[in-house]
């Protein structure tokens, strides 16, 4: 999507994809990641998800990168931080109390600005960019983790019947964009209650992800 398109919907307020609440299925499979204490997991497209807040108070050291300066600021502001903002090549590293987020183009991110990344969590991220940008995206995140293995949260739904995003993200195309990279595997597939907005009948994948040797 274009940048304005997102930069639009946080001026608006228009945050309907905020889930308001620890994601469930991040809560559910986190240990599958096999984490030490301090761990550094990387959220891409962060908005002011309180994965990160959830993540911080578990001991872990939540990473994001969020084209909005909005959303990082509500996001600190929620967790009653106030962050030490600092030049990062393009980007602008947001930091307080454990937890960082990088705004700006996540493009613009490289391995030597983020950091180590011991583990993704992207549940927001993939299924937010149109399929012509999913390949480059899967690629990038990739380059500048190490390939740390990743817990990725996607949505399966007739998209003739509604535009995205979020897009409907199907197996095959998980496989195609990961597959000669990591070995994958689907953890969980429930129906989205009420429907995807409320509308249009959906299913919810998780899928676990790590590097192949």
């Amino acid at each position: 999507m274009e940048r304005d398109f997102w930069h639009r919907r946080w001026h608006e307020g228009r945050i309907g994809f905020h889930e308001g609440r620890v994601n469930p299925m991040l809560a559910r499979y986190l240990d599958r990641l096999s984490l030490a204490p301090g761990a550094r997991i990387f959220l891409p497209l962060c908005g002011k998800s309180f994965d990160l807040g959830w993540l911080r108070a578990r001991g872990f050291h939540p990473v994001g990168a969020e084209l909005s300066g909005i959303a990082i600021g509500q996001l600190f502001d929620e967790m009653g931080l106030t962050p030490r903002v600092t030049a990062a090549g393009p980007l602008k590293r947001h930091a307080a109390g454990g937890v960082e987020v990088f705004e700006g183009d996540i493009f613009d991110l490289t391995a030597a600005t983020l950091g180590p990344v011991d583990a993704v969590f992207d549940r927001a991220a993939l299924v937010a960019l149109p399929e012509a940008m999913r390949a480059g995206y899967a690629a990038h995140v990739g380059t500048i983790t190490g390939r740390a293995p990743q817990l990725l949260v996607t949505f399966v739904y007739d998209q003739a019947a509604m535009e995205g995003p979020p897009f409907s993200v199907r197996g095959p195309e998980i496989a195609a964009l990961y597959g000669a990279d990591y070995t994958i595997e689907r953890l969980d597939d429930r129906e989205v209650p009420g429907g995807l907005k409320g509308v249009i009948p959906a299913r919810a994948e998780t899928w676990l992800m790590r590097a192949r040797a």
